[in-house]
């Protein structure tokens, strides 16, 4: 790898981004129930992968991502890039015969492990930096490349004794970073930052069209982007100023999505993800460690991989390192740290004077014998009935509105509803006084099933457009 500073600069710069870009590296490496054998871990790598353009262009997967962002550098300033990604690394299980050869096998069993074929994931890391002065007319490139790799690794059993071995072996890899910067026009210092990765690799199927099994060794793995600023901010793509915005939406991001990631709020770094975020993510403190599971809840994880049987944690034991640290993890975790994991509540505020509405003492009508999390609590709200003011017109019950969520809170299922018309079913309060919108898309099949539930889609005011009343 090419390293072209020396690297406290970049753990420094990256510090705070860096623990969410190790889940986003690990994003679904090895799902519970963290077998080689479970039927969700035999179609692996499903983020950021980049692979190689000749297999590429017919399976419709990608050779390139593109990051487009705005930035506003400091004279002098110099930008620092770090390209990570896992190379897949095949392990191949051999059994040592009773007269002295090794041969391929299914799966090695031994006594705190059984030991089966997989393809295990390396990081790699492409690091440099680079005045942003020199980023200007043709830009500025860094072909990278990784030879072939192999390794061999004994196996012994309890007692010492050579029972086998495992054959690790990685494909030559080789790509290419570009950077360039275009000054904008207008009052304001700032440019668009443009950053492409491109897998170059030439491997071509021998005959015919390969299967992505045979192309992945030879792929970028959840290939993300830190870019950062040793002097200057990134504007946020997802909630840009005012006078940003028709430039910000010009940006052209593939297979990518930019976030703000610098540490307490800091706008010197970004991570293009590609996994939608919202800016400055974190990683729950509660955490315990890295589950590679993340569309489940640490908790339901923990106690699920808890109640594994002893041969099917051995069998994540020999399915990969990181799968038998999460069995430990799990076997070890203390009470008080599972208790941690039910939940936090991060948004309490302290209420020193009643509120009023209206000329109204709230705390009259407030009902003392309710919790405080239910709406019948306090019945100066009224769903059905509150109305709230969007682009100066009344909006509430009945009210049909055009959603046009932005990029802010950074819902996928939400921006795929741009543009559709919703009829506005009620107005709801939450305990931190923000206002949603609880609405049914119009011409929704299961509109009659989701009014009889409860199971509406929620906008917030500014999400929404009104449109004629029903």
């Amino acid at each position: 790898m090419t390293i072209t500073e020396p690297e406290t600069e970049f753990d420094t710069r990256f510090a705070a981004a860096r623990q969410v870009a190790d889940a986003v590296l690990f994003e679904g490496y090895v799902l519970y129930p963290y077998r080689a054998s479970a039927a969700k871990n035999r179609l692996r790598w499903q983020f950021g992968v980049l692979v190689p353009p000749a297999w590429g262009a017919d399976c419709g997967e990608h050779a390139m991502q593109r990051t487009e962002c705005l930035m506003e550098p400091r004279r002098g300033a110099t930008l620092l890039v770090e390209l990570r990604f896992l190379h897949a690394q095949r392990r191949t299980v051999q059994q040592l015969g009773p007269a002295g050869g090794y041969r391929t096998v299914a799966e090695l069993e031994l006594s705190d492990r059984v030991l089966t074929p997989w393809d295990e994931g390396v990081e790699e890391r492409v690091r440099l930096t680079v005045p942003v002065a020199e980023l200007g007319g043709a830009g500025y490139s860094l072909p990278f490349g990784l030879p072939v790799h192999e390794e061999v690794e004994t196996v012994r059993d309890e007692s010492g004794r050579t029972v086998g071995r495992l054959l690790r072996r990685r494909e030559a890899l080789s790509g290419v970073i570009r950077l360039t910067a275009t000054d904008l026009e207008g009052p304001y210092a700032v440019q668009r930052l443009t950053a492409v990765v491109e897998n170059t690799n030439d491997w071509t199927p021998l005959a015919g069209p390969a299967d992505r099994e045979s192309a992945l060794p030879r792929a970028l793995v959840s290939a993300h982007l830190m870019l950062g600023l040793s002097a200057g901010s990134f504007l946020s793509m997802a909630d840009p100023p005012e006078w940003a915005k028709g430039a910000t939406a010009a940006c052209q991001n593939l297979h990518t999505w930019p976030v703000l990631a610098g540490g307490s709020g800091g706008t010197d770094v970004l991570l293009s993800s590609p996994i939608i975020l919202e800016d400055h993510p974190a990683i729950a403190p509660e955490s315990p460690g890295a589950l590679y599971d993340a569309l489940e809840i640490d908790e339901i994880l923990a106690l699920r991989t808890s109640a594994l049987t002893d041969q099917e944690k051995r069998e994540a034991r020999g399915t990969d390192a990181r799968a038998a640290a999460v069995i430990d993890l799990a076997d070890s975790m203390p009470p008080e740290v599972l208790e941690r994991l039910h939940g936090a509540v991060r948004a309490l505020r302290e209420v020193t004077e009643p509120r009023e509405q209206d000329g109204v003492d709230l705390v009259d009508v407030l009902q003392p014998d309710t919790p405080w999390w239910d709406p019948a609590g306090d019945r100066s709200f009224d769903p059905a009935r509150d109305r709230v003011v969007v682009d100066g017109r009344s909006v509430g019950a009945g009210s049909r509105v055009l959603l046009k969520p932005g990029l802010r809170r950074s819902d996928a299922q939400d921006l795929f509803l741009h543009g559709r018309s919703a009829q506005v079913e009620a107005v709801l309060h939450d305990v931190d006084g923000a206002v949603h919108l609880a609405v049914i898309v119009e011409g929704d099949p299961g509109a009659d099933i989701r009014r009889e539930q409860g199971r509406f889609l929620y906008f917030q005011p500014d999400e929404v457009a009104p449109l004629e009343d029903a």
